[in-house]
């Protein structure tokens, strides 16, 4: 599969829409941010739980990218165990009536981003790109935004945009259910961590590479100096030409998810002018930050992506060793759905909250961090930021955890510094990601 080009369909699906593992479930909450009501961040170790996998959209066209959902249907997640044990009350399973995963304030507590997250961000543009049109996008954003307290972010208030990759407002592609989704957890997670900041959601033709790069270049014609990209595939001798017409834009943070497979790389997570964002699993635990992290791998199949690129060329600040191209993660965020974060959805699924995992979430979210840490200097490269920051207190290095086996220790395996699952780890403030 790793041989495949990326703009035709593999024996597993071809292009495929990165973080759709989701799970549905309930729990018992606490009074949360603002006036609403949220989740308990409480450590979500593993329990056995039912999955049903199911495909959350049929490729339309001949490289359409392809994606897949996980989502609880039967048992409680450990989370709902938790609750449970604490209140002698046991919530039904698969309810989507209210938010079983992380908050926005869970997040950026786990991130060193509460003092930022209420006064920086203003004025700046996260745009999300994502493929076909998810016709309740502003309506599950504003239920969303409602509950956790956050303010109103809407067309009617200039803080919310939706258009097709040719920026008309009018003419937008046909809807897709599975594609729905991603975009409710992309606007959601950009939400979470950039409260003040807008959005502007751009939604390709089709989930084609040539669209989905076309909907790229328009974010950055539209002015969003901060880019989310949750989608990925197979490398092939093709990706560098698609930097050039797609991803190399000095001056805009362009964040891309890692893959969901386990190791491996992937691109445009290896394209050497994007972040390439990894997954971890977070939890709460007893250490002066109050979290923990490692290395997100469900199985030898689910997982962060990372790996040594065959055709990207190393860029100048990325100097480890092991691998003479680009390597792939450079950072990395909360991806495993056991410890996942909410998500409001109402398109082609029951009107509700869900709990989604993946490198979907990552992506936004660092995406948002980077907003948060101001516009990008024009002329560079913010994937270089964070290395000016390697082993600092201003990043939560990942030490332990693996997403596979490879011939070379930290292509896959979490160690002290750098190493290709979680870069140089999770965000702990925002100065590693401003320049």
């Amino acid at each position: 599969m790793r041989s495949t080009p990326p703009n035709r369909p593999s024996a597993r699906g071809g292009w495929r829409r990165i973080g759709a593992a989701a799970a549905a479930t309930a729990a018992l909450v606490f009074t949360g941010f603002g006036t609403a009501v949220q989740a308990d961040a409480a450590t979500t170790a593993s329990s056995k739980v039912t999955y049903v996998s199911t495909p959350c959209a049929t490729p339309k066209h001949t490289g359409d990218l392809t994606c897949k959902s996980y989502r609880v249907t039967g048992g409680l997640t450990a989370f709902q165990k938790m609750q449970a044990a604490r209140t002698g009350i046991t919530p039904k399973a698969a309810d989507a009536s209210t938010p079983s995963g992380y908050s926005p304030t869970n997040l950026r507590s786990a991130y060193g981003l509460t003092s930022a997250a209420a006064s920086n961000g203003s004025g700046e543009t996260i745009a999300i790109v994502d493929a076909y049109n998810d016709p309740n996008a502003e309506a599950d954003l504003a239920t969303y935004r409602s509950y956790y307290g956050l303010s109103a972010c809407t067309t009617a208030n200039g803080c919310f945009k939706k258009v097709s990759q040719t920026g008309s407002t009018t003419s937008l592609p046909s809807s897709d259910a599975g594609w729905s989704e991603e975009i409710s957890l992309d606007l959601d997670m950009a939400s979470a961590i950039c409260p003040l900041c807008n959005i502007t959601l751009v939604e390709a033709t089709s989930a084609s590479y040539a669209n989905l790069g076309t909907a790229e270049n328009e974010a950055v014609a539209l002015g969003a100096k901060f880019v989310s990209n949750s989608y990925g595939g197979s490398e092939s001798s093709s990706q560098t030409t698609y930097d050039t017409s797609y991803y190399n834009h000095t001056g805009v943070a362009i964040t891309v998810s890692s893959g969901d497979s386990a190791y491996g790389a992937e691109y445009p997570a290896t394209s050497r002018y994007v972040t390439a964002v990894g997954g971890t699993k977070l939890s709460t635990s007893s250490t002066t930050r109050g979290w923990t992290e490692t290395v997100w791998k469900t199985s030898s199949t689910e997982g962060t992506g990372s790996g040594c690129s065959s055709y990207d060329a190393k860029p100048t600040w990325q100097t480890d060793t092991g691998c003479t191209k680009r390597m792939e993660s450079d950072v990395s965020a909360v991806a495993d759905p056991a410890t996942g974060v909410s998500v409001y959805d109402s398109y082609g699924v029951t009107a509700g909250w869900y709990t989604f995992g993946g490198t979907s979430v990552s992506a936004p979210i660092i995406a948002g961090v980077y907003a948060l840490a101001g516009t990008p200097a024009s002329g560079t490269y913010p994937a270089q930021y964070p290395y000016d920051y390697a082993g600092t207190s201003s990043l939560n290095d990942v030490t332990s955890g693996n997403n596979g086996t490879c011939s070379t220790s930290y292509f896959c395996t979490a160690t002290t510094g750098y190493d290709g699952p979680t870069g140089w780890g999770t965000p702990e403030g925002i100065s590693a990601f401003a320049n």
